[in-house]
């Protein structure tokens, strides 16, 4: 089965330009996690991720991080998925926008597997 979780804003610290360095930007982060059927079985919410806890674990993580680069905030998201039991595989996309003239916005995407 798989569990998306879409549209988390976090604003922190992204760039390797010395303007971003002093300033937070917004990034939007997409997860897409593979787990187990039990909760569609259940109905149970100990059955299946706390998508709840996640977002504002991830929103703490790329906060903390203070990446210069998307590939690296990306795979900070992929790999804290991971760190669940009840997660076998994820995917994770962080979108920054605005960051550059005449592109709307950038993204990085990786997807890992236990």
């Amino acid at each position: 089965m798989k569990l998306e979780l879409n549209g988390i804003d976090v604003d922190c610290f992204i760039g390797e330009r010395p303007d971003e360095r002093t300033r937070t930007q917004r990034l939007r982060v997409d997860v897409v996690l593979t787990i187990g059927d039990r909760a569609s079985e259940t109905d149970e919410r100990s059955d299946t991720v706390d998508y709840a806890a996640l977002t504002e674990s991830i929103r703490a993580a790329l906060i903390v991080a203070k990446c210069k680069m998307i590939e690296l905030a990306a795979k900070v998201v992929c790999d804290l998925c991971l760190a669940d039991t009840k997660v076998s595989a994820a995917k994770a996309r962080v979108v920054k926008s605005g960051a550059i003239a005449h592109l709307e916005s950038a993204a990085a995407v990786i997807e890992a597997a236990k």
